[in-house]
């Protein structure tokens, strides 16, 4: 059987680092009270001019150089991305340009912090299918551009960040075993960007209500997140009939602590299974989980044969799960 097997992972942060005392300095809020309620110290800022499809390829260049590929040996760049540069084109084209990879179908995928999950299932599906040899498969985000900087309950969480694996068609037992996708649309305004699309266009009133911004309702989100990731982990564990003890790393989407505990426990993980990065990158939505695989894996936390399993929650409603033997 063709699987889509990893051998890259690459990451990106910008430089500028925001601490919490830092956000002190501008916003009636504290280290402690940041801490608390989310477990983050610090995130990183894209500078200016530094854009999604900047940390995008830098992610990828450094994949790709831990795989052993080059630019024109891949065939498909997906990006999954809820702040990429431009409406369209997508910004898949943009860093297919930046890599010169000459030979690559691109395109994004909008899923908010389950981007990379989407994405990564668009593309499994693609070398299951014998339709591609090498993939690049990238989450990247410059959420600092879409968060209200007056606004303590969202722009204390967020973060920009990038990161991307290599997908190669292999014959054997390893590679993604299984992707699990979900939605639903009914909650969208808990978690969403009203402006400025098609429904919502640029106005002076709209301006005004900054609906630009990022909007959430925190503890509604909570409590759906919690119970969606819990469900598709057993989901994804049930479809390769394992347990959790089959699991040698849980890396979910890096929300925030309380959500991070909260569906670990749930679902019945040991701390030593489970990766958090948050405390030094916050919320980077859909780069999360590649950026978390990226670090766990230059670490040495992740060894051939392991089992990892991947879950996702994000606006929309969408959440995912996907099951690897590395």
């Amino acid at each position: 059987m063709i699987r889509a097997r990893i051998t890259g992972t690459g990451s990106y942060v910008p430089e500028k680092v925001l601490t919490n005392l830092d956000i002190e300095k501008f916003l009636d809020t504290s280290d402690e009270w940041i801490r608390t309620r989310t477990g983050i110290n610090e995130r990183h800022i894209a500078a200016d001019g530094e854009n999604t499809s900047d940390l995008a390829t830098r992610a990828a260049e450094r994949a790709m150089e831990m795989a052993g590929v080059s630019a024109a040996d891949i065939d498909l760049i997906v990006v999954g991305t809820i702040t990429g540069d431009y409406p369209w084109p997508a910004t898949a084209c943009i860093v297919q340009s930046n890599l010169g990879a000459i030979n690559a179908g691109a395109f994004d995928v909008s899923a908010a912090c389950s981007g990379f999950l989407y994405a990564l299932s668009c593309a499994v599906d693609r070398v299951e299918a014998g339709r591609s040899k090498k993939a690049l498969v990238i989450g990247a985000e410059a959420l600092s551009r879409i968060v209200n900087w007056e606004d303590r309950n969202t722009c204390i969480l967020f973060g920009d960040a990038a990161g991307a694996v290599v997908l190669e068609a292999c014959e054997g037992e390893h590679g993604v075993l299984s992707t699990h996708l979900h939605a639903d649309g009914t909650h969208l305004e808990l978690l969403y960007q009203p402006g400025f699309g098609t429904r919502m266009q640029p106005s002076e009133q709209a301006l005004k209500d900054r609906n630009y911004f990022l909007h959430m309702q925190g503890n509604e989100v909570f409590k759906v997140a919690v119970r969606s990731m819990t469900d598709v982990a057993n989901i994804a564990l049930k479809a390769n009939n394992m347990s959790v003890e089959d699991v040698d790393l849980f890396i979910p989407h890096q929300a925030n602590i309380r959500i991070l505990n909260a569906t670990a426990k749930k679902i019945g993980f040991r701390d030593d299974q489970v990766y958090i990065n948050v405390e030094r990158f916050g919320n980077t939505s859909g780069a999360t989980i590649p950026l978390a695989m990226d670090e766990a894996n230059r670490a040495g936390r992740i060894k051939e044969g392991d089992i990892l399993l991947l879950d996702a929650f994000g606006g929309g409603f969408t959440w995912a799960s996907a099951i690897v033997r590395w």
